[in-house]
């Protein structure tokens, strides 16, 4: 695995290997992925990736705790209807081993990141990226495709 890589860039292309799920057949859209830090602020606790398929319309596809309380269990929980074998696998990996990822700093409040339609040639850099860092296991992931 590659020590460079930021958990940033492997979210990103993440959700760009499976934007034909998160954006179910519409071509264009907005992916938001919200993260937040663990109270010893050098890990995440969680992350919840939102879709928008019409402007404004924010829709949570799925979330990632790394720890339950009253309100979530522990692990990967998909929502309204989405659902993403891919992507589960790689959030799975990716938040059980963030340390082996450059983190984003601790800023003291919640990250995000934006992702936008990506191009052919980001869908491919993302599927390189996660060729990369997955190596073998990239088998068992399916391959990016633009609705």
């Amino acid at each position: 695995m590659n020590p460079n890589v930021r958990l940033e860039q492997i979210l990103e292309s993440a959700v760009v290997m499976s934007w034909a799920d998160l954006m179910r057949g519409t071509k264009a859209g907005l992916i938001h992925i919200e993260y937040g830090f663990a109270s010893d602020g050098g890990t995440l606790d969680y992350l919840k990736v939102w879709s928008s398929l019409t402007r404004g319309h924010w829709l949570l596809a799925c979330d990632y705790w790394m720890s339950a309380n009253n309100f979530h269990s522990a692990g990967i929980s998909f929502e309204n209807g989405y659902q993403s074998e891919g992507l589960a696998q790689i959030l799975e990996f990716v938040m059980q081993h963030q340390n082996s990822f450059v983190l984003p700093p601790n800023l003291g409040r919640q990250g995000l990141l934006q992702i936008s339609t990506p191009t052919v040639e980001e869908s491919a850099a993302a599927a390189a990226l996660i060729n990369e860092v997955f190596g073998p296991l990239t088998s068992t992931f399916a391959e990016p495709a633009l609705a």
